[in-house]
């Protein structure tokens, strides 16, 4: 029975996740989400205590995917740097997102929150800090194999890395085409080899 109930939560958290990556925070309202999740108010309220609470569990759970993901892609390729490569490429060009879900949802929420919610905005951040942090791990590592020079700022290039994702997704969301934005990913990678 606790394994049905936690699959329900990771299912509504699923749900809810689409849902605030394709209005935003501000434009879902507790009538969307109720709708959206086939639950009542009252449930939503006793499972996440309220919108925000529920929020900040998407927020952590899509980091934790991103996580997950890049650790998956780096033990299917033959290097750090091809691995960090297909991640970038599948979270700007994977087919199975919606369209709408082009831009990074951490992006998304830091760019649409207002300043007075400023604890949604933290969990968005640390979030991102997460990502830049396993970005360096696997930069790090790239570097110790050779596939960066010696001298590489493997924690600044993460910084840079996570900047050109951002924007990189943004210009995704535009009516770039695959072949033109797969040539920005190369040139993201040959850049990134030069530093």
């Amino acid at each position: 029975m606790a394994n049905k109930v936690k699959f329900d939560r990771d299912e509504v958290i699923d749900k809810a996740t689409l849902l605030f990556w394709q209005q935003g925070f501000g434009g879902t309202s507790m009538r969307d989400l109720q709708q959206h999740l086939d639950m009542r108010p009252g449930s939503i309220y006793a499972s996440f205590g309220s919108k925000d609470n529920l929020f900040k569990e998407v927020i952590k759970c899509y980091g934790e995917q991103c996580l997950q993901a890049l650790d998956r892609f780096q033990l299917d390729a033959s290097g750090p740097l091809v691995g960090l490569k297909n991640f970038i490429h599948h979270v700007t060009l994977g087919e199975e997102e919606p369209a709408q879900c082009r831009l990074c949802l951490l992006a998304k929420t830091l760019s649409e929150l207002p300043a007075e919610q400023q604890e949604l905005i933290a969990a968005a951040q640390q979030a991102l800090l997460l990502v830049e942090g396993k970005f360096e791990q696997i930069l790090l590592r790239a570097r110790e194999l050779q596939e960066l020079s010696s001298g590489a700022d493997c924690q600044r290039l993460a910084k840079w890395l996570q900047m050109q994702l951002m924007g990189l997704r943004a210009y995704a969301k535009s009516q770039a085409g695959k072949a033109e934005l797969e040539m920005m990913i190369d040139d993201i990678f040959t850049s990134l080899k030069s530093r």
